[in-house]
């Protein structure tokens, strides 16, 4: 759903959400006790529902979009593809990531040695028939690309852990690996606690299998809906996909339910209120719960506004970008080849491609280190932006490598290309940066009438290579 559409629903939901506590609140001061059963059924417990739902929704947002930002980054395919023997550079990044988001743990997993790497380095090798090992293979086989787990953390004070696992895939989509991140919780059973004591309804969550997964810890609960009779005659219900609301009585006593399945956590929300809980000072009960209900509402309301708002434009920034240059990344950049391709075809205009590749790279890489090799691709991409049009799109094409789509003819295309490498060689900032010459090899070729896009990419790699042999330093046209 498009960023606009999220906010729209976000307002119409907000507005229907107050309409409706003032409409409600103003009802209640003219209703008998005998309302109290129709408020908690139509009102209350609602929308506790909902505000449960929304705070854990909202501790949701950032660490699966950082999980989703850490398979979708083009370092960790190209790490996995090409690098996988160089651990430390996945350690590092996994580091960066834990520290800069306050994370509990961040991992990786590769498919093709099996490996599990934290922030901490190499941790095992995973094998099918090891218990603790086995949710990755599940994960794996599943069809979805991924997946959100609880579970206490038996070596941290038992705190209740969340775990975001995205699947990684290479721009084929074969399967290459699982990240993602691990985080505490400890706010749900507080949570949990807080609706118990200030609003009187005991809330827990269940599996699909029909497990009590979470309830709070302090206080005696099933483990099972098997275990409570009343439960297990309404286990369709409870279990379904569907918000519910089911009314039973319990050892004389009655009780109201409401369900909520929550998709992110493939678990029930489940909240229950005994009515005679709610039949002493009805009225001063309703209307501070409304009072605070609304309160939390416009809250929840305001932050998950500026939080759609926020990692929407962040989102779309890092699909489309390149994280270290915040050039164009591969994907977004053959997207608007094709439309380049098409509109040149259609106006009868030049289109001319260029492909730069930085020699010696690995040298400096070994001899500055990793942070001076990004600063050097840095440096390199703002010259590229420096020397050509903004009708011209630069891309970083993985590693080392760069591509520039030129709407221009093979000659015109030939005086950029040398411009950038004399650029690119007497670049005083380069040469600060690694206090020796800094080259590139360069190649470009023009598309031809009616010439397949695959034809144009292919040529003008050979002729960047080409530079590459030819004694490197110097632009190659085909």
């Amino acid at each position: 759903m498009k960023s606009s559409n999220n906010f729209k629903v976000l307002f119409i939901v907000s507005g229907l959400l107050l309409i409706l506590s003032l409409s409600l609140s103003l009802i209640n001061y003219i209703i008998s006790l005998n309302s109290v059963q129709k408020e908690l059924v139509n009102r209350a417990l609602p929308l506790s529902v909902d505000n449960i739902y929304t705070e854990i929704q909202t501790h949701l947002i950032e660490p699966n979009l950082i999980s989703s930002m850490m398979a979708s980054d083009t370092f960790v395919k190209d790490w996995l593809i090409n690098e996988e023997d160089n651990s430390d550079k996945i350690t590092s990044y996994l580091e960066t990531i834990r520290n800069k988001y306050g994370l509990f743990v961040t991992f990786l997993v590769s498919e093709k040695t099996k490996n599990y790497y934290t922030q901490k380095g190499f941790l095992e090798s995973l094998d099918n028939n090891k218990t603790d090992n086995k949710w990755y293979f599940a994960f794996k086989d599943s069809a979805e690309e991924h997946e959100i787990n609880l579970d206490y953390n038996s070596n941290l004070d038992n705190s209740l852990m969340m775990f975001i696992n995205y699947k990684i895939f290479d721009s084929k989509y074969h399967f290459l690996g699982a990240t993602g991140i691990g985080h505490k919780i400890s706010y749900i059973d507080g949570m949990l606690k807080r609706f118990r004591e200030e609003y009187k309804f005991k809330v827990c969550f269940l599996s699909e299998e029909g497990n009590v997964v979470l309830a709070e810890r302090s206080q005696k609960h099933i483990q099972r809906i098997q275990e409570d009779p009343q439960w297990l005659k309404v286990k369709d219900d409870i279990l379904s996909s569907s918000s519910k609301l089911l009314k039973y009585k319990r050892n004389s006593e009655e009780y109201i339910l409401k369900t909520k399945y929550i998709p992110e956590l493939h678990l029930y929300l489940l909240v229950e209120a005994k009515i005679n809980d709610f039949t002493e000072n009805a009225h001063q009960a309703f209307y501070l719960n409304v009072s605070i209900s609304l309160f939390f509402t416009l809250i929840v309301t305001v932050i998950i506004l500026l939080t759609i708002k926020k990692y929407n434009k962040t989102l779309s920034f890092m699909a489309q970008h390149d994280p270290l240059t915040e050039l164009y990344n591969r994907r977004s950049f053959e997207d608007k080849m094709k439309y380049l391709h098409q509109l040149s075809k259609r106006n009868k205009e030049p289109l001319s491609f260029l492909f730069l590749d930085m020699d010696n790279f690995k040298h400096i890489n070994d001899k500055y280190g990793h942070s001076v090799g990004d600063e050097v691709l840095k440096r390199v991409a703002e010259i590229l932006q420096q020397h050509v049009r903004q009708t011209d799109v630069v891309a970083r094409w993985g590693g080392e490598e760069f591509i520039v789509a030129l709407s221009t003819h093979l000659e015109n295309a030939q005086k950029i290309a040398e411009k950038l490498r004399i650029a690119i060689n007497t670049d005083i900032v380069l040469n600060e940066l690694v206090e020796e010459d800094v080259t590139s090899s360069l190649g470009i070729t023009a598309c031809k009438e009616d010439e397949p896009l695959e034809h144009v990419i292919v040529r003008v790699d050979n002729a960047m290579y080409e530079a590459k042999r030819s004694g490197k330093n110097r632009v190659i046209s085909l």
